[in-house]
């Protein structure tokens, strides 16, 4: 009985509330947790920045994208799970979106156990086809062990569990989880960098403080499914069985598609740390500071998407197409005066913005130009991702894939190459902007003709 009143209250969210209203119902925690995660996130570079050792700042830096790989990883389950969630509760199917949020959880547990062996057999090796430096292949290794070695479980795991709790209407819950991992991070930062472990270690004590965030968050999540038992369709109790074969392949159509975008994302960012590496250490750490700080809109714009997707995903199962348009257009106006705000911010600030995490000078003057390069794409980005969020949310997970390998391996990859051999690092940086309007415009070509098929009212 409680089960069925929670998912009507819910369903007040998704059916009636106005648009602006439950855009924001569901994306503000979201942003919230968002921001903190960013926050943390910026916190390591702050912190490890504080030491004045740029080899620290470059090891964090070079590990980030392979740390980030987790994300993929939950995304598997979080989105391909998250949005089929939705959609099944749209199509008033309680059952098997029980089963499906069970299976989602061990998945992501196995799958994750399985990258931390993986990376801890073959940790050199990584390292070493990441860039590090003799100079900076240590505190690399000690950050990585923490963070994805040990760490990978409750990370991966924890992002799991606030998708699928989005995916019900439960977006408070999944903020403050989330919120509680990242604001506790940035607490034990300095306790263990500056205060427990000795100087030169700061690389392992920001590892350790990321690590033993990630376990509270994630032992958060647990405490909240297990006390939301029977009063939604997430369920821990294995008893739940497992959903039929053709939801699982459904789960998936849309999660690889997401993981494979998220997974280029990163292999992007690796390449760029390769590529900056041959300019040398200075240039890196520069870099590694440059994408953590242009991450402020676009985890702005990820909450905006996360919050739409749920709606958007219901109200296509349900068929009232025409709520799914609303909101659609409501996050995408939100979305880029936040991008535009952001250009703005970013090209006349950038000199303060860098000095906020390293008083290096050749670092901030190279950071400075890489910022202002990087701050111009943050529209395009938004938009490239707005549309992949929306063709997850109605199980499109094909047209996805499409415009994660055209994004990816057609425009961005190969142009960082070509750019980096004629403009040096300066090119590196410049090619995001340069792929993502071409990437805009391959979307929206796709969006009109998926619109196109469910009729005028969605134009």
């Amino acid at each position: 009985m409680m089960k069925q009143i929670k998912v009507r209250d819910n369903r007040e969210i998704f059916e009636r509330m106005s648009v602006p209203k439950a855009l924001m119902t569901l994306a503000v925690p979201t942003i919230i947790g968002q921001l903190i995660v960013l926050i943390y996130s910026l916190a390591d570079t702050f912190f490890i920045g504080r030491s004045g050792n740029p080899y620290m700042v470059a090891a964090a830096s070079l590990i980030l994208p392979v740390f980030n790989i987790c994300i993929p990883l939950s995304n598997l389950y979080s989105i391909g799970g998250g949005t089929l969630i939705s959609r099944l509760l749209g199509a008033g199917n309680e059952r098997a979106a029980s089963k499906i949020s069970m299976f989602s959880i061990v998945a992501a547990m196995g799958t994750a156990l399985l990258y931390s062996a993986v990376f801890f057999i073959g940790m050199d090796k990584f390292l070493a086809l990441l860039g590090a430096s003799p100079d900076t292949v240590s505190y690399a290794r000690q950050y990585a062990f923490c963070v994805l070695v040990i760490g990978a479980v409750p990370t991966v795991l924890s992002m799991t569990m606030a998708g699928l709790l989005r995916s019900v209407g439960c977006a408070r819950q999944a903020g403050i989880g989330v919120s509680m991992g990242g604001l506790l991070n940035i607490a034990l930062d300095p306790l263990f960098m500056f205060v427990i472990l000795p100087r030169g270690m700061e690389t392992l004590g920001a590892g350790l403080a990321t690590m033993l965030s990630n376990v509270a968050a994630c032992i958060y999540f647990i405490i909240v499914l297990w006390r939301l038992k029977g009063k939604t369709v997430l369920t821990l109790n294995p008893s739940a069985g497992l959903p039929d074969g053709k939801y699982i392949r459904e789960l998936f159509s849309v999660g690889v598609p997401a993981s494979v975008a998220t997974l280029l994302f990163d292999v992007d960012y690796m390449i760029i740390g390769r590529l900056m590496t041959a300019h040398g250490d200075i240039p890196m750490a520069a870099v590694g500071i440059v994408l953590k700080a242009e991450r402020l809109p676009l985890n702005v714009g990820i909450g905006l998407c996360q919050g739409m997707v749920p709606i958007a995903a219901y109200n296509y199962a349900n068929g009232n197409h025409r709520r799914m348009k609303q909101v659609l257009h409501f996050t995408r106006t939100a979305g880029l005066i936040v991008g535009a705000v952001s250009v703005a911010m970013y090209v006349l600030f950038a000199p303060q913005i860098m000095r906020v995490f390293i008083n290096d000078a050749e670092t901030v003057q190279i950071g400075t130009v890489f910022l202002r390069c990087r701050a111009v794409a943050t529209p395009f980005m938004f938009l490239c991702f707005h549309l992949v969020h929306f063709f997850q949310a109605v199980g499109e997970g094909r047209l996805s894939l499409i415009l994660a390998v055209v994004r990816w391996a057609v425009f961005n990859i190969p142009m960082l190459f070509l750019l980096d051999a004629l403009l040096g690092q300066n090119g590196i940086v410049l090619t995001q902007v340069t792929a993502d309007i071409c990437t805009v415009i391959i979307s929206y070509i796709l969006y009109f003709r998926f619109t196109a098929s469910l009729g005028n009212e969605v134009k």
